[in-house]
């Protein structure tokens, strides 16, 4: 089985809006946010906290187009926005996808960003569907080749890092989704904490380490 990281965290906007739900989280863990950009397969924007070890925070909003009906992503974005924001999931990075293809029974779908100068970052990912379905576990993203120096952990000075997340959920139900059935194996790079969920299981709270110390979403 290829390596296993994590890659980022998602948090949704709030109806308040993108930039306000962007303000609030940068006051909170005392950073500055980088301007994202826009998914034109989802039908959504974010904006980004690179954060240490190659990894990020990005805040999502789903936008009024539809291809944010249309596409799982943008589907799950909406759905968290609309019970008033917040953490939307986790998300893992791998280099080889055929292994999750296989057992989910599905291809991977391919996602994209330009930037304003003309460059283009691609990936592919799947599991939305089973992150819709049960929050608690993550989606998986291969960046493709060529691409690596516009990863969002690379869009500026990494201010922060992200120590621990906090899943309301089943370790075990979380390792058997990303096929961990070794118990040597694990998410590279993070340390999850589990609470026994008191309604929906997900992503609870993510612990971050930065200029005001430990703070936690």
């Amino acid at each position: 089985m290829s390596t296993i990281r994590l890659d980022h965290v998602s948090y949704a906007a709030g109806p308040e809006g993108l930039d306000a739900t962007v303000e609030r989280v940068s006051d909170a863990l005392g950073v500055e946010r980088v301007k994202g950009g826009v998914h034109p397969r989802f039908g959504t924007r974010n904006a980004l906290f690179p954060m240490a070890h190659g990894q990020y925070l990005e805040v999502v909003e789903v936008l009024d187009h539809p291809a944010a009906a249309n596409a799982p992503f943008g589907q799950a974005v909406r759905s968290r926005s609309e019970q008033g924001g917040g953490w939307m999931g986790w998300v893992v990075a791998t280099d080889d996808l055929s292994a999750f293809e296989e057992r989910l029974g599905r291809s991977a779908v391919p996602g994209n960003r330009k930037f304003p100068d003309g460059r283009e970052l691609t990936w592919k990912q799947i599991g939305i569907k089973g992150l819709i379905a049960d929050p608690q576990v993550p989606y998986l993203v291969c960046w493709d080749e060529g691409t690596e120096d516009l990863h969002p952990s690379l869009a500026a000075p990494a201010q922060a890092s992200i120590s621990s997340l906090t899943l309301a959920g089943s370790r075990e139900r979380v390792r058997s989704w990303l096929g961990l059935d070794d118990p040597s194996q694990k998410v590279e790079d993070l340390t999850i904490e589990y609470a026994a969920p008191s309604g929906t299981p997900g992503l609870l709270t993510v612990r971050f380490e930065t200029p005001r110390g430990t703070v936690t979403l």
